[in-house]
């Protein structure tokens, strides 16, 4: 382990107990494997259980991604098997999502080794569209994006699903605007074995854990799954280390014939360095890893620039299907802590200087702290020609955000703010804030089943949210506010979902999103003569798609056209942030995907998207949009040999970085291959233990692929790089 790394992960390793510890301790709350949508038809293309046929001779059991046959949305599914054996072991459920189509992914620090500045579907950024846990739709409040580091690991996650559309009126959550991704966690096994792994890889990568089924214990078939693990990496950005404990336990209990009880808890604790992005000239200097450096002078000095993190998630969920009658209940509760330390201009525009000396380094010091509890109550029930729908979901979310000025050289309090202020604390403090945010969205829905071939889906959702600001310091005015206000929205929706036969089916869908506003609406003086004008981002979506799936090929393509309004843009009036609707976003496009079984093991595998997003305002390319995308792969899978070869390729896209420019990114490409193979080592105790290796960017691509922002002092664009040829190599072992 580099010095770096050594400097900030110098501590026990009881931590993974502790953390486990702490995840037993912590309530467990709600929810079986379910993604959001739960009821028995068009929501199980959630899950690929649903949709997969059982065997290994059939596409569905080896194909990537695809589609479900009983889908009412272009969506693609991504199960274990592609989990396990191509995605990174220290990758997260951005690094799963990023090989469907229209889907567009930055790491620049390797996978996983910290949050993805980019995910973007169909061009909608995070914070545009849901992410779901088990079914519980999960974000910061302020600007509903996600800390795609914080949570699960690829070993917790049994399936991944890209769903590009706000869904039926049972599809919750604060951003079904753009989408969600559902994160369904590992089940249970029926039987007792011990998994332990070790992997190993570029930039001194090294991860240990193990999972643990019980199997059934009881005579009334309890049965749970813990999975442990421990990660460290250097990364591939200079001096950016990160180290992560992680620790997962789901307990499933039936009740009786009808009726199950799910128990799942989750903590996690991360520490890492955080670049900021690199400039063209540093990028040239330093070469194109550059992040941080090992200059104490320097507001670029890595301990500078850390995050301390630590997380927890749990859930209680009931399920039970009796005379016609479903109903699904979810309590739970999910909670963030960050510390966050950075120099104040690491990108060396900024020169040094304090209140205390010229020479000192200025940097800043960061909370962000949030707490959700919730609940999400579904029932069904069988009512002539189909089935009536309905229940609500509530989230209630308090904040403590604050940032303060700092002088990292002596470690105290930088006072630059308001130097009169009556203490050290309110003259250093950039924000001091309190928030919360309450959600309530009750929703109904029917199915009618038209024929044995055809059914329609109509609902409503009614969305109601409450912001409270409670400030002592707001962002940006510096100045102390109090502040309440509710909003609401009314989203209709209808699907029409067609089986020409057992092989082929199609949708078609019209349906409203809706993204509440951003916190940031608050940050004004007066937020009074903003949100007086200001409604909720809508988008209008219609979609139509078709599916084929046998046991040779599953295909599926789509055609898709949103109308975004409601904009929310800002200008200044007398020096004074206003907020206001103005324009949209205008997005068409075309979505194909497929996987064909050659036979003998082999197989294809092909997607692409032909994506296009236009301002209304100015008939620009909306940022973060790639025009097109593609994927191409080959696999192998027969018995114990599996062996694949993925290329993804994003097409360019445009940043405005400035008021003066708009940055062009070309398109690019990356290859990965992955091989394993599991082998019966003859030992008493030891089923079989499996090799597996990844090479990912083959080619050593290391080009400009997004553009990581600007610089506070010049306004200078800093961008992100592709991390350059890397290698995983995986042991594992089943035993007993």
């Amino acid at each position: 382990m580099t010095r770096h790394i050594s400097a900030l992960f110098g501590r026990s390793r009881t931590t993974l107990a502790l953390c486990l510890a702490a995840a037993i301790a912590a309530p467990a709350w709600a929810g079986d494997n379910t993604a959001a949508d739960t009821s028995a038809t068009p929501q199980q293309a959630k899950s690929l259980d649903a949709v997969q046929v059982t065997g290994t001779d059939t596409v569905t059991n080896i194909a990537p991604s695809q589609a479900s046959m009983v889908a009412t949305e272009p969506q693609s599914i991504i199960g274990r098997i592609y989990i396990q054996e191509n995605v990174p072991p220290t990758g997260d459920y951005t690094d799963i999502a990023s090989i469907s189509p229209s889907v567009y992914t930055v790491t620049p620090n390797g996978s996983g080794l910290m949050e993805a500045p980019v995910v973007s579907i169909r061009g909608f950024q995070d914070g545009q569209y849901n992410v779901t846990f088990d079914g519980i739709p999960w974000m910061d409040s302020n600007d509903f994006t996600h800390h795609s580091t914080s949570y699960f690991t690829n070993q917790q996650t049994n399936s991944v699903t890209v769903d590009r559309g706000p869904g039926t009126a049972g599809t919750l959550g604060n951003a079904t605007f753009g989408g969600t991704i559902s994160v369904d966690s590992l089940n249970p096994q029926k039987q007792f074995g011990i998994n332990p792994y070790i992997s190993l890889g570029s930039w001194e990568t090294a991860i240990e854990g193990a999972t643990i089924n019980t199997g059934v214990f009881t005579s009334s078939g309890t049965s749970a799954v813990i999975n442990l693990q421990n990660s460290s990496s250097d990364g591939y950005l200079t001096f950016a280390g990160q180290r992560r404990q992680t620790v997962f336990a789901k307990v499933v209990q039936p009740l009786g014939e009808n009726t199950t009880l799910t128990f799942v808890a989750m903590a996690n604790e991360l520490n890492q360095y955080v670049p900021f992005g690199a400039t063209k000239a540093q990028i040239e200097q330093h070469g194109v890893n550059y992040g941080l450096n090992d200059d104490p002078t320097s507001q670029a000095y890595y301990r500078y620039n850390k995050d301390e993190i630590n997380t927890n998630l749990g859930y209680i969920g009931l399920h039970s299907a009796f005379d016609g009658w479903t109903i699904d209940n979810k309590v739970y509760t999910y909670g963030y802590n960050h510390f966050g330390f950075n120099g104040l201009d690491p990108n060396g525009e900024t020169p040094n200087g304090t209140f205390y000396s010229a020479t000192d380094v200025p940097g800043q010091h960061m909370r962000n702290t949030n707490r959700s509890w919730g609940d999400i109550f579904r029932v069904g029930k069988e009512l002539g020609p189909g089935e009536l729908r309905a229940g609500v979901w509530y989230d209630h979310q308090d904040d403590i955000r604050w940032l303060y000025e700092f002088d990292d050289t002596i470690n105290q309090l930088n006072p630059v703010i308001a130097p009169g202020a009556p203490s050290l604390a309110l003259a250093s403090a950039d924000r001091r804030m309190n928030d919360t945010l309450v959600t309530i969205q009750p929703f109904v829905e029917y199915q009618w089943n038209i024929t044995d071939n055809a059914y329609v889906i109509g609902g409503v959702k009614y969305n109601n949210f409450e912001r409270d600001l409670d400030a002592t310091v707001n962002q940006k005015t510096e100045t102390p506010l109090t502040y309440s206000k509710k909003w609401n929205a009314t989203l209709p929706s209808a699907s029409f979902h067609y089986n020409f036969s057992a092989n082929w089916t199609a949708y078609a869908q019209w349906a409203k999103g809706y993204l509440a506003p951003n916190l940031n609406l608050l940050y004004v003086p007066n937020p009074a003569v903003s949100d007086s004008a200001v409604a909720p981002e809508k988008t209008t979506n219609i979609q139509l798609g078709t599916t084929w799936t046998d046991d040779r090929l599953t295909l599926s393509g789509d055609v898709y056209k949103i109308d975004f309004n409601n904009f929310v843009q800002s200008q200044k009036v007398g020096g004074v942030t206003e907020f206001y609707n103005g324009g949209g976003v205008h997005y068409k496009g075309l979505e194909l995907e497929g996987t064909y079984l050659l036979g003998a093991g082999f197989s294809v595998y092909a997607n692409g998207s032909l994506n296009r997003a236009i301002q209304t305002t100015d008939n620009q390319w909306n940022a973060n949009t790639p025009h097109k995308t593609a994927a191409l792969g080959f696999v192998y899978s027969d018995g114990p040999v599996y062996a694949s070869l993925f290329d993804k390729f994003v097409g360019k896209t445009y940043y405005t970085a400035n008021v003066e420019d708009d940055t062009p990114i070309g398109g690019y490409a990356i290859t990965n291959f992955a091989a394993s193979y599991k082998f019966d080592p003859h030992i008493t105790d030891v089923k079989d233990i499996k090799v597996g290796v990844q090479l990912n960017n083959l080619f050593n691509n290391t080009h400009i692929n997004a553009l990581a922002g600007v610089t506070a002092a010049d306004s200078t664009p800093l961008y992100w790089t592709i991390p350059a040829r890397n290698f995983n190599f995986t042991i594992s072992a089943d035993l007993f």
